[in-house]
């Protein structure tokens, strides 16, 4: 039977940041597809990713915190091989190999900080079959259920606490995917992305999307999230009041207030301002009271995730 979810037992976690925004303008790195789990095949790019995850378990645990760290495998399903030259059974064999990684950096830095960490939970993390931002080719939930049962299946052959879909653009892929992790067995959480309105990208209301997928697959997923949005852009979309508001336990918020249009046009980074987006966090949080995980997507890294947890223990 899997583990407890201690954020759904009144703890407050941490989470990584912008893994793939951090790896291109913090180190340089050339990431085709903005798929981090092409670095697993190097020991440079193991490096890189170790230090990553080793940097922020160190500082969600300075601040008392525990966290959820995201497997780097944001890309690493069926559709997206081809894009980076690999073949379909690479791609899924690397999402255990991330989180064998993921899980050595957990036990080597907890020996190190018993002392004051919290819980760290792993989540095999999933991305959307298309870009993320813009709803092209629409799956059904029963094909995305389909298309995400390899990865999800290669996740509950590990260890993980759950299975995570970041930056989901319509509510049918979730659907499906929370499929896919009730097929397998395991915990699942769906986390949309919006616009500056507070809408999915094809123009489905934050709530409705929720109650969509929660009606489709019998309440499976353990929570839901939204990710990749700025706080300014999500505050339109919640409603305390609401049915659905409860199932709302996570925010991971980019650091810039542009567009997903801007965003993709953008050339240079713009990280915003650390402290004032964990205030804008928890102004999100004290709106509603369910949300226990907060942490950073694109254009954050472990400054504001310091800032963040700095900002709760104040």
């Amino acid at each position: 039977m899997p583990p407890a979810l201690p954020q759904l037992d009144g703890a407050v976690l941490l989470t990584d940041s912008g893994l793939e925004t951090d790896l291109i303008f913090h180190h340089d790195v050339d990431l085709p597809a903005f798929a981090a789990f092409t670095l697993l095949r190097t020991d440079e790019g193991r490096e890189l990713l170790e230090q990553y995850f080793r940097e922020h378990l160190r500082t969600a645990a300075a601040h008392g915190f525990g966290i959820i760290l995201e497997t780097p495998t944001w890309r690493a399903s069926s559709g997206w091989a081809p894009q980076v030259g690999w073949s379909v059974a690479d791609v899924v064999r690397a999402n255990r190999e991330a989180f064998d990684l993921v899980a050595a950096v957990r036990d080597s830095v907890r020996e190190l900080v018993s002392d004051q960490a919290g819980p760290c939970v792993i989540s095999g993390c999933a991305g959307p079959r298309g870009d993320g931002y813009v709803v092209t080719e629409r799956m059904t939930g029963q094909q995305a259920r389909i298309y995400h049962q390899a990865q999800v299946e290669a996740f509950a052959e590990t260890d993980v606490a759950l299975v995570s879909l970041l930056t989901i653009s319509y509510p049918e892929e979730a659907i499906g995917f929370v499929q896919a992790a009730a097929d397998a067995g395991v915990p699942s959480v769906a986390s949309f992305t919006v616009e500056v309105d507070g809408r999915l990208p094809d123009g489905t209301p934050l709530g409705e999307a929720i109650t969509a997928v929660d009606d489709a697959t019998d309440g499976y997923a353990a929570y839901f999230m939204v990710n990749c949005a700025h706080p300014e852009h999500i505050g339109p979309a919640l409603d305390p009041t609401a049915v659905w508001a409860p199932r709302l336990v996570g925010v991971r918020a980019n650091a810039s207030t542009r567009s997903h249009a801007e965003l993709d046009e953008a050339t240079e980074l713009d990280d915003g301002d650390p402290v004032m987006l964990a205030a804008e966090l928890l102004a999100l949080r004290a709106a509603m009271p369910a949300v226990s995980v907060l942490g950073g997507c694109c254009g954050t890294d472990v400054r504001h995730i310091d800032a963040l947890g700095a900002a709760l223990r104040g």
